[in-house]
């Protein structure tokens, strides 16, 4: 592709709009992505960004306006239309078929696939060699890290010609030295002529990879900047509408003690694997131990088994003394230990889908009434509360938690088990799929709970937050401890190679 070329648009959006009922979700929306850049897309939850890709990519139809891919007028009715269109979507959840090899993932629905395999690896080897890809077409995707499963993801977009590609959230489960990787292939297609647009609500990524950031608010699309003219500050202020503080406060430990006591703690994951092996360590009230760990290496098991919600093989949990291995959620609440838990899994293990935020509030204080009847005035008045103080957007404390986007479901289940008066919190990437806003609304909460004394667990896979919360870090490889270090002392390549195999003694040597 020629220079001229590479400059002209790959997608035109003209006043894109799109209602789901009352909500409007994108506003007459402007977009441009151009080829032979990177363009990243910044926003607050619920500002529209998730919606405006999914009609990119085929899975919504915009109620109005116009699409142009390469100048010309297009209608996108299906993934399949985007596909030919020569549009790729990289989600973050990858959508790979895990029995089968990187090759079977690579064709499968393509009309190659009935080919030789030796011709099909060649082609595979052939689009590898020119963006400079790593992988083993007949490793099967079960045994793969978590890098190698987004390069087969995006060999799948490349394999069918695409020329324009979407990624959301890219590295959020990536390891430092994993993200450079991914940047370095993202900056190899764009020189290879790619239109990139990036969805992330890392701003240090966003300022090192992109070219040009589109800022969306309330489902307007309110200002495009060239990056190089801009810096974490300004971008925060458009996406927010005010100033923010981007710093995370981090307060000392005071009256620190054991709270949760976890020794030799052996636990399979459901298809017989290990999930956590021998694993021993501490969790202290009034401190912040963070775990860090490629997505995989444990971090659901620990905070299942911690909360009862999973049995061990061996070990032991005690809190103050007391254990808690083979006793329910029940059962702990009945031995006065109040546990807050915020899963992974939002709307499965966390909120009911299809109940509102009044009666997901009621999930947790119910048992507290006094009587037959349920008084739903308390649970209401939280709901209403959270709504403020979280900046909660939802039509109304009654509607369905599933109607919601990711970030906002992510704010009532934290504010529920925040509010529940917790002497344990066990969070699973608590900030996950927030905005920047709201990321630290959420690292002010757990500081809050930290002042209190409450023992906070925080899992999160953004390094540079789990440095500046965390007081002391747990990081996971596999099921096993490789290290457990003080969180002021160590760097983000340190804890990166910890996450990758090599022990503490190792990385400090």
């Amino acid at each position: 592709m020629s220079q001229k070329e590479s400059m002209t648009s790959a997608i035109q959006c003209h006043q894109i709009t799109k209602t789901f009922g009352p909500v409007v979700a994108n506003d007459k929306i402007d977009l441009e992505v151009r080829y032979g850049e990177i363009l990243a897309l910044l926003g607050e939850n619920g500002s529209g960004k998730t919606t405006l890709m999914n009609m990119l990519s085929g899975i919504y139809h915009p109620d109005g306006g116009s699409i142009e891919i390469g100048g010309k007028a297009v209608t996108i009715n299906s993934p399949v239309d985007a596909m030919n269109l020569g549009i790729g979507m990289i989600h973050q959840h990858f959508k790979l078929v895990e029995m089968f090899t990187a090759m079977d993932n690579i064709v499968l629905g393509t009309p190659e696939k009935k080919l030789p395999p030796k011709v099909l690896r060649q082609r595979v080897l052939e689009i590898c060699q020119s963006v400079g890809l790593e992988i083993d077409p007949d490793k099967r995707v079960y045994e793969m890290s978590v890098s190698e499963k987004q390069t087969v993801e995006i060999l799948k977009v490349l394999y069918r010609k695409a020329k324009i590609l979407i990624l959301d959230e890219p590295t959020a489960v990536l390891t430092p030295q994993e993200t450079q990787k991914l940047f370095a292939i993202l900056r190899r297609m764009r020189e290879r002529g790619c239109a990139i647009i990036i969805i992330t609500h890392k701003l240090q990524e966003v300022l090192e990879i992109s070219d040009r950031v589109t800022i969306l608010w309330k489902g307007k699309s309110i200002a495009t900047v060239n990056t190089k003219e801009t810096d974490r500050r300004q971008l925060t202020e458009l996406m927010v509408g005010r100033p923010v503080v981007l710093s995370i406060k981090r307060p000392e430990p005071k009256n620190v003690a054991t709270s949760i006591q976890v020794e030799r703690l052996t636990v399979n994951k459901p298809d017989g694997t290990v999930g956590l092996k021998d694993v021993s360590f501490e969790i202290r009230s009034g401190e912040i131990l963070g775990v860090a760990g490629i997505a995989g290496s444990g971090q659901k098991e620990l905070c299942e088994v911690i909360a009862g919600l999973t049995k061990a093989e061996s070990g032991s949990i005690k809190f103050h003394g007391e254990e808690l291995l083979g006793k329910s959620p029940m059962e702990i609440f009945d031995l006065g230990i109040h546990m807050g838990f915020v899963p992974e899994d939002r709307l499965g293990m966390g909120l009911v889908a299809s109940m509102g935020m009044v009666d997901n509030m009621l999930l947790k204080s119910y048992r507290n009434g006094k009587g037959p009847f349920i008084d739903r005035k308390p649970a209401k008045e939280l709901a209403e509360s959270l709504v403020k103080k979280l900046e909660i957007v939802t039509p109304g404390v009654e509607t369905p938690v599933r109607l919601m986007s990711g970030g906002n479901v992510q704010k009532v289940l934290l504010g529920r088990e925040i509010e529940s008066n917790p002497s344990v919190l066990i969070t699973a990437y608590p900030v996950r799929g927030l905005d920047i806003n709201s990321s630290y609304t959420v690292y002010d909460l757990l500081n809050e709970q930290k002042e209190k004394g409450v023992a906070v667990m925080f899992v999160g896979e953004d390094l540079d937050v789990l440095l500046e919360l965390s007081d002391r870090i747990l990081v996971l490889c596999h099921g096993h401890i490789t290290g457990l270090v003080d969180a002021k002392k160590m760097t983000k390549e340190q804890i990166g190679l910890m996450m990758t195999g090599s022990t503490e003694q190792e990385v400090i040597s």
